[in-house]
């Protein structure tokens, strides 16, 4: 992973280590600035933008935006997984981030490149789902509302 030169200020030292203890999941401006917030630390929610910014530039952090209009949010990148070069999932319920890493992924980029003409660019792509630990969760306390509803 590249580092910055840059001088590192508290603040930003803060915003790192709120990144590497969520690295699973992505978080929003709004949720740093409110961590900060808890922390004792006065900043600007512009200031937490900016270094974001800062830090997607220098592919530190993936920034991944749903629709024009919704808000931004990101990701540390996991500097061995190649983050730039695969398809990330997100569970709608627990907001955990997986990489499609696997070799999948090289079939289906060659699939679309052979037979649409088309490159796919995976950076920021994001696909939602459910993943297995909230579905099976899903399906247990299902179950059990059967299992406890009076029988005729």
């Amino acid at each position: 992973m590249a580092r910055s030169t840059s001088y590192n200020t508290h603040t930003r030292q803060l915003i790192l280590d709120y990144l590497t203890e969520n690295r699973r999941r992505t978080v929003s401006a709004a949720d740093i600035v409110a961590h900060l917030e808890a922390e004792g630390a006065r900043t600007n929610p512009t200031t937490v933008y900016r270094y974001l910014d800062k830090l997607a530039g220098e592919q530190r952090v993936m920034k991944y935006v749903a629709d024009k209009g919704e808000r931004a949010v990101y990701q540390l990148t996991d500097a061995q997984r190649h983050c730039h070069e695969h398809i990330h999932l997100k569970c709608v319920r627990c907001g955990e981030i997986f990489h499609m890493d696997c070799h999948f992924m090289d079939e289906v980029r060659r699939h679309l490149q052979a037979e649409h003409g088309f490159t796919l660019q995976c950076e920021g792509s994001i696909l939602y789902g459910v993943c297995r630990r909230c579905a099976q969760k899903e399906a247990e306390e299902q179950d059990s509302t059967v299992d406890s509803e009076p029988q005729p």
